[in-house]
């Protein structure tokens, strides 16, 4: 592992598969996994001020404001200055949210964001993939499986308890199709955005999850003879052959 100072935004619909993809980035570059729902429980508990506001929210079910979350999420990056570089999973997910982390960093050298990865999918995949889960519901259990991946040996019993496996709620089909609409939603702006600052590398995150990193780590590793992991990001698609530049100032 090569740890690297380069700050990574992973964008992608439930189901794309950004949990094993994080998980590919930080083995092979080091970076500092970003988790806003960590990092907002752990302000809570330590009672800092932006803490204290977001347990407000939380405690009456409303969702925590942006300013509050972005304040929570740079706090925790200018503590970590000189560090490896971050990797911003699933978050900022509005244009809003990403001005305003963009604002917190302005002016700090080698705070910014240096690359955007988008995972793409068709509905149909995701729709495949969360609705073939089953789960255990047994509480000191909980074993995952999935109808076509990994199923259990005998259909429809956890192999480890012998609970009738179950489907979840929001992995039924037509749950699926409107978690993707929603994200799709709230996204779109984002997306764009960054691909007009040159910063967005869409993937093809259809094929299986070794396929998907290999392309994941190509979009990030650095190019010889350029100049390291910054160099390589230059905006695209991953795969295409193509390195524009980035076509507009980086936030921050």
């Amino acid at each position: 592992m090569a740890e690297a100072n380069v700050n990574v935004v992973l964008l992608g619909a439930p189901g794309s598969g950004k949990g094993t993809q994080a998980q590919t980035i930080k083995d092979a570059f080091g970076l500092r996994h970003v988790s806003t729902g960590d990092m907002l429980r752990a302000a809570v508990a330590s009672g800092t001020e932006l803490g204290l506001r977001a347990k407000a929210f939380m405690d009456r079910g409303e969702l925590v404001p942006d300013d509050v979350v972005v304040g929570i999420v740079s706090e925790r990056l200018r503590s970590e200055d000189g560090g490896p570089g971050w990797l911003l999973d699933g978050f900022p997910r509005t244009v809003a949210q990403a001005e305003a982390l963009e604002k917190a960093f302005d002016g700090r050298a080698g705070r910014a964001v240096d690359r955007v990865l988008y995972l793409r999918v068709s509905p149909e995949i995701v729709v495949e993939r969360l609705s073939g889960r089953r789960v255990c519901p047994n509480p000191s259990c909980g074993a995952a499986y999935h109808v076509r991946f990994m199923p259990p040996k005998r259909e429809g019993v956890c192999d480890r308890c012998g609970t009738a496996l179950v489907l979840r709620d929001d992995d039924r089909p037509d749950t699926v199709r409107q978690r993707l609409a929603a994200y799709e939603r709230q996204t779109a702006a984002l997306v764009e955005r960054y691909r007009s600052l040159g910063l967005l590398v869409e993937i093809d995150a259809s094929g299986s999850p070794k396929e998907v990193g290999d392309k994941v780590l190509a979009a990030l590793r650095p190019e010889e003879g350029k100049g390291g992991v910054r160099a390589a990001c230059a905006g695209g698609k991953a795969g295409d052959g193509q390195s524009p530049g980035r076509g507009g100032k980086r936030g921050g």
